[in-house]
């Protein structure tokens, strides 16, 4: 799966010159319009419908476009369910990294304790984001969707378990794989919980046994 989906701009000129038009911004704004319109229908029909029932005919409709135009801003259905994944993993990092650099600024130095508040503010997410994250749990997606999905979770758990350095500098592998089979079995079953106060109690537990983790290779001899 690419994570660079290419949209079309709407064809804003970029020319410094003085002879510039309202009527691109214009055309470009309505384009960016219709572009938002079809991705909020799209997120509808795909969590009621799910990805394999959902039609392109239904998506349109609730946008109030046309197929013609869906296809002019997206390759198709599985373009559609790509975007919104990855506008939902946009939005999950930057939640993640306001999480780490408030902690950091709050004076926080331990980097187990930096990686628990972003696993904190991404299981959030997925608590405020319910809906979008059981669909892309659910398994109904795309071919290969399972594989993409598992790969950019691992990559998240990566990123923010790189902040436990070995001794030569390099990243703590088995630490690693420990976090992100954690963060793939909280998110997984988070998300797929109907109740959601039961949702945020386990998310809430989790967190809990999360935070008396310790790196084994910094921790202090009990």
């Amino acid at each position: 799966m690419s994570s660079d989906i290419d949209v079309p701009s709407g064809e804003v000129t970029q020319n410094g010159g003085g002879g510039a038009t309202a009527t691109p911004a214009r055309t470009s704004d309505r384009g960016a319009a219709t572009r938002g319109a079809l991705l909020a229908a799209a997120r509808d029909v795909f969590c009621e419908s799910g990805f394999a029932q959902a039609a392109v005919t239904d998506i349109v409709a609730k946008a109030g476009a046309s197929v013609g135009s869906l296809y002019h801003h997206f390759n198709g259905k599985a373009d559609l369910y790509l975007t919104l994944f990855e506008e939902f993993q946009a939005r999950q990092q930057e939640r993640t990294r306001r999480a780490i650099s408030a902690a950091r600024e709050a004076g926080e130095t331990d980097p187990m304790l930096q990686f628990i508040a972003g696993a904190g503010a991404y299981l959030d997410g997925c608590l405020e984001e319910r809906d979008v994250s059981r669909l892309f749990i659910s398994g109904d997606g795309p071919p290969g969707f399972d594989r993409a999905m598992r790969q950019r979770l691992g990559k998240w758990a990566r990123r923010n378990a790189a902040l436990f350095h070995t001794a030569d500098g390099g990243v703590d592998e088995a630490l690693v794989m420990v976090l992100t089979g954690a963060m793939a079995g909280a998110v997984s079953d988070i998300s797929l919980l109907e109740d959601e106060d039961a949702a945020r109690r386990l998310a809430a537990e989790i967190m809990g046994i999360l935070g008396t983790i310790r790196n084994p290779r910094t921790a202090p001899p009990v």
